[in-house]
């Protein structure tokens, strides 16, 4: 599989870190309709963006990822109404059910060190975290960019770094959960906008608003790389900051402690009641709250 983007020299293999967790139907029904283009128009989405909706896809992002290998330029943005073979962190397979998601794939090419490219799938969870944030008020974002609804997921990222002829790329994939139902859900952890609030905005006006947030903030990203001013939103927003944490690392014993930190790099600082241990995306394999935990709800966060 390949290796994550941590804070350190970044890779030149393909960077997988995290994604969604979907399930397919085999029937689409009355109230899932497809995208209407026509709520798309480029007067909706920022400058520089290009859109793309296709009916099927096994992967949007395998898909952009090739489109940038062959020299696609930054602004690329590929809608499936229906992914069939989508991969996530750990090599999870994924799909999502026809039009009951919002899924797709954004090419970038970051004008931003190397070193500073783990602020990437920060900031993407933290521009998913705005936008639904405007929706329900029951929002989290947990450490590093799972988004969760009454501290279930229902939405996640997918981040890639590919070298191409031209400079390296980045493909942002992100999935949501819209209008799946509680039975099409795949485990108790999961949700959909649905599920939680009993109706769900439109997924052209949330697409549209996701677009804006991800551009804005990877415009704010590239004119300060160190992501100071995002790093503290990001901070006051993150509810794995304040908890008990239970940390599974690969070929370690687990790290248990409070969390207390996001660092420069992007990095979850654990307190173990000795130490601050700084822990990377690409370090670790799950964070979980531990038994002991404190849980500081959306309602505190300013």
């Amino acid at each position: 599989m390949p290796a994550p983007l941590t804070s350190g020299a970044v890779p030149s293999s393909v960077c997988a870190l995290t994604c969604a967790n979907l399930v397919p139907v085999s029937a689409p029904s009355e109230h899932r309709p497809p995208l209407d283009p026509g709520r798309l128009g480029p007067d909706r989405l920022p400058a520089g963006v290009r859109l793309e909706v296709v009916d099927a896809s096994p992967s949007t992002n395998a898909e952009v990822a090739r489109r940038a290998v062959a020299g696609e330029p930054a602004g690329l943005v590929l809608v499936t109404e229906h992914q069939t073979a989508g991969r996530g962190r750990l090599d999870r397979v994924w799909t999502t059910p026809p039009r009951a998601c919002l899924t797709f794939s954004v090419l970038l090419r970051p004008e931003v060190p190397m070193p500073r490219w783990p602020w990437l799938p920060l900031l993407t969870g933290y521009a998913v975290w705005e936008v639904l944030r405007e929706h329900t008020l029951t929002v989290g974002l947990k450490w590093p960019n799972d988004v969760l609804v009454a501290d279930r997921k229902v939405a996640g990222i997918l981040v890639e770094r590919h070298e191409t002829p031209v400079g390296p790329a980045a493909v942002v994939g992100i999935g949501l959960n819209v209008t799946l139902t509680e039975d099409e859900l795949p485990v108790p952890t999961a949700t959909s906008l649905l599920v939680a609030d009993g109706a769900a905005p439109p997924r052209e006006d949330l697409l549209v608003g996701l677009l804006d947030r991800l551009t804005a903030g990877v415009a704010a990203w590239e004119a300060d790389p160190a992501a100071d001013r995002q790093r503290a939103a990001y901070a006051r927003a993150c509810t794995t900051v304040g908890r008990r944490v239970r940390v599974e690392l690969p070929a370690s014993p687990p790290l248990v402690g409070r969390a207390v930190d996001i660092d420069p790099g992007g990095r979850l600082v654990v307190d173990d009641g000795e130490r601050l241990v700084p822990v990377g995306a690409g370090d670790v394999v799950h964070v979980r709250p531990d038994a002991r935990t404190s849980y500081r709800s959306d309602s505190e966060i300013r």
